[in-house]
């Protein structure tokens, strides 16, 4: 392989070498490649996910972002469904991918989770889909929980779809707790020690089996194993759930104890 002589446009001579030789591996994503939805306002899931799948090697992460109100209503909820196709597929154009996750847990409720998938499929046919609350009832089952105590942020028009498409799948709700903020910047900035608290609060007024923390711009991840060996209940959230759940779709089944139960199972 011989090396060339030739002019940069600088007026230095400059000796290129073309064609080196090269070989190829499964790159970053050896054991799948899993897209990420993430809402325009959120500051968290992305941090969250990053860590998670920072002990998942071989599993790679591609984000897009949806345009979405920082309001958190009903409506704005339901007026990002014709915007999830476009940000399905700018996903790798022309590569397969194993996942594709929605990352907003009130809108995959306020629109319904098949309408969600069929958006994404209008994109990307036959791919594995999840939501935050598709990936929550799964670990629920995982769980071996029926009796869920929830933890939003919301406001009450937006927990009444909350409680309701819990409840709606078969499992009860016997207590349900709320910040009661409509802002993702204010609910980024909600402190662990507050989500603690929170559980905390929920357990006084009944016996579950686990809790779910709902909302992707809450921070749960760094502290769900600790609240579980604290309080002995199961805990998981949106961002927590939908990783695991995500990582399962794409085959991935690695126990990660550190992160609490369900990455246990």
């Amino acid at each position: 392989m011989d090396a060339k002589v030739v002019d940069d446009n600088s007026g230095d001579a400059m000796k290129l070498i073309e064609n080196l030789p090269f070989e190829t591996d499964n790159g970053i994503a050896a054991r799948g490649r899993v897209g990420l939805i993430v809402l325009a306002s959120d500051y968290t899931i992305e941090h969250e996910w990053r860590q998670i799948f920072a002990e998942l090697p071989g599993l790679a992460l591609y984000q897009s972002r949806i345009f979405n109100d920082d309001q958190i209503t009903p409506e704005t909820l339901r007026a990002m469904e014709p915007r999830i196709r476009d940000c399905a597929d700018v996903f790798l154009p022309g590569a397969t991918m194993d996942v594709i996750a929605y990352g907003c847990t009130s809108a995959s409720m306020a629109i319904g989770e098949e309408k969600v998938f069929q958006r994404i499929h209008d994109a990307r046919p036959g791919v594995a889909c999840t939501t935050p609350i598709t990936a929550a009832f799964a670990a629920f089952d995982a769980l071996k929980a029926r009796k869920i105590g929830v933890l939003t942020p919301y406001r009450a028009d937006v927990n009444r779809i909350v409680a309701d498409y819990i409840r709606a799948r078969g499992f009860e709700v016997p207590v349900f707790g709320s910040f009661n903020e409509e802002s993702d910047a204010v609910v980024a900035s909600i402190s662990p020690e507050s989500i603690r608290n929170g559980v905390k609060r929920i357990l006084t007024e009944s016996d579950v089996d686990a809790i779910f923390v709902s909302c992707t711009s809450v921070r749960l991840v760094e502290e769900a194993a600790s609240i579980e060996q604290e309080t002995g209940v199961s805990i998981t959230s949106s961002n927590h759930a939908m990783a695991w759940h995500a990582a399962r779709l794409a085959g991935v089944t690695d126990k990660l104890p550190q992160l609490g139960r369900l990455f246990a199972l």
